[in-house]
C-alpha cells in the first residue's frame, strides 16, 4: 500500500470508525504501531471499546473537532484518511481532508490493499458470511493454522472483530468478510472464495437483483490463478463448473449427512467425494449454521486441518454476538438475540427455533434495519 509499506504513513484517521468493518481497521493499524483516531455520529459499545484501547473517537463532524495531530498541514504526507460509503458526501470532515490534500481512501480499497500480498480467504453473501468467516478463522486457528481475520461481527470466542496471527507455509493467511454493499468486494482477489447466498438486498444501491447477481459473478471471477471457489448449491453463478458446491443435504460436493437434534444441539457428519468426518456436534444451533459449518470445514480441509482438530473446533465454536445468541436459556424461558435483517434470515431463524423447541410458543420482536430494506422487502418480512 502506498506509504504504509514504505513507512511513510504513521497516522490513520477513520470517518465512520464505529462501523464493524471500520473499527477492525482501526484496531489493525493501531497494532501496526500507527497513531489512530476517528469520527462517528454517536457513541456505542464499539466506540467505547476503541476509546478504552487508546483510540481517540470524536462525535462532532465539524472539521474543528478533528484532533490537531491529524489535521495540521504537516500531517498530509504521513496521514491516511479512510471512510465508509455510509458517510454522506457532504460530511465536513471528509471534505476538509480532501481539500487539504490528504490521502483519502474508501474502506474496501484499503482492505483490498492490505490483503493483496496475503493468502486471502474471502467470504461473501447477503447472509451467512459473518458466521461462516468467523467459523473458518476459528477452525483454522484451533487446527494450528495461523491466520488473521477481519470479521463483520464480534466473535464470541475471541471477543473481537479483528484477529491477528503469524505466517502459515511462509505466507500470511487472511480471512475477510467480503461486503457486497456498493460492490466493495470487487477490491478483493482471493485464493479461496466462499459465497453463502445471493438473495436480493441493497436494492437502493443495485437497483435490481440482476445487477446484484452480476456483481457476485464478477467477484467469483476474481480468484487468483489456481484459486478455489466454494458456493452454496443452487446459486445463479453460471461459472461453468469452475466451483465446488456445498449444502446441508447430501447432494453436493461438500455436504452434511445424518443430521439430527439431541439435547437442543445439531449432530451431523461432513462428507466430500473422498472422505467423511463423522460425529460432529455444532457449537451453535440452527440448520443454517450446519450449512455454514459445511463450507467452513471445506475451507479448513483445503488448508490442511486434521479431522480431530476440526471435530473439536466445530463443537467449540461459539458464534458471533447477535447471531442466534442465547441471552437466557433455562427451562420454560429461552431468549435468543439474532441480527436477522433479511426475510430469508428471519425464516431460517424461526425454522431453527421450531426445530429445536417443537411445540413451544414463539414470541417474536422485530426491529427494522434500514428504511430502504424495510421498504423493499416489507411483504417478505411480513
Amino acid at each position: 500500500m502506498e506509504g504504509i509499506e514504505s513507512g511513510r504513513i504513521r497516522k490513520v484517521y477513520l470517518i465512520g470508525i464505529g462501523g464493524i468493518g471500520m473499527s477492525a481497521l482501526a484496531r489493525y493499524f493501531q497494532i501496526q504501531g500507527m497513531e489512530v483516531a476517528g469520527y462517528d455520529k454517536t457513541p456505542t459499545r464499539l466506540t467505547d471499546a476503541l476509546s478504552e484501547e487508546g483510540i481517540t473517537v470524536v462525535f462532532d463532524d465539524n472539521e474543528g473537532a478533528i484532533p490537531e495531530a491529524f489535521s495540521e498541514s504537516s500531517a498530509t504526507t504521513h496521514t491516511m484518511v479512510i471512510y465508509t460509503p455510509a458517510i454522506p458526501a457532504a460530511n465536513p470532515q471528509i471534505n476538509f481532508f480532501r481539500n487539504a490534500g490528504f490521502q483519502v481512501k474508501k474502506r474496501s480499497t484499503v482492505l483490498g490493499e492490505i490483503t493483496k500480498s496475503c493468502f486471502t480467504i474471502a467470504v461473501a453473501g447477503t447472509h451467512g458470511k459473518t458466521t461462516t468467516s468467523s467459523m473458518i478463522a476459528y477452525l483454522l486457528r484451533e487446527s494450528g493454522i495461523e491466520c488473521s481475520a477481519f470479521l463483520g461481527g464480534i466473535s464470541v470466542n475471541y471477543n473481537s472483530n479483528l484477529l491477528t496471527g503469524g505466517f502459515h507455509n511462509g505466507k500470511k493467511v487472511m480471512v475477510v468478510e467480503a461486503d457486497e454493499y456498493d460492490r466493495s468486494f470487487l477490491t478483493l482477489y482471493p485464493d479461496i472464495s466462499v459465497i453463502t447466498s445471493m438473495d436480493a438486498d441493497h436494492l437502493d444501491i443495485y437497483g435490481n437483483k440482476e445487477y446484484m447477481d452480476e456483481s457476485y459473478r464478477l467477484f467469483a471471477m476474481q480468484l487468483k490463478p489456481g484459486g478455489m471457489l466454494i458456493c452454496r448449491k443452487g446459486l445463479p453463478l453460471n461459472t461453468s463448473g469452475m466451483h465446488k458446491e456445498y449444502s446441508a443435504s447430501g447432494d453436493a460436493d461438500y455436504s452434511a449427512t445424518g443430521i439430527k437434534i439431541l439435547d437442543h444441539k445439531y449432530h451431523f457428519n461432513w462428507k466430500n467425494s473422498r472422505n467423511e468426518i463423522r460425529g460432529l456436534i455444532a457449537g451453535i444451533p440452527g440448520l443454517h449454521n450446519v450449512e455454514n459449518a459445511v463450507a467452513a470445514i471445506a475451507v479448513a480441509r483445503k488448508m490442511g486441518a486434521g479431522e480431530e482438530a476440526i471435530r473439536k473446533a466445530v463443537e467449540g465454536y461459539r458464534g458471533v454476538h447477535r447471531r442466534f445468541e442465547y441471552r437466557i436459556n433455562r427451562p420454560g424461558c429461552v431468549y435468543i438475540d439474532d441480527y436477522a435483517h433479511h426475510p430469508e434470515e428471519i425464516r431460517a431463524c424461526i425454522e431453527s427455533v421450531k426445530a429445536l423447541y417443537p411445540g413451544g410458543k414463539i414470541t417474536g420482536i422485530f426491529q427494522p434495519h434500514l428504511y430502504t430494506r424495510t421498504r423493499d422487502f416489507a411483504d417478505g418480512f411480513a
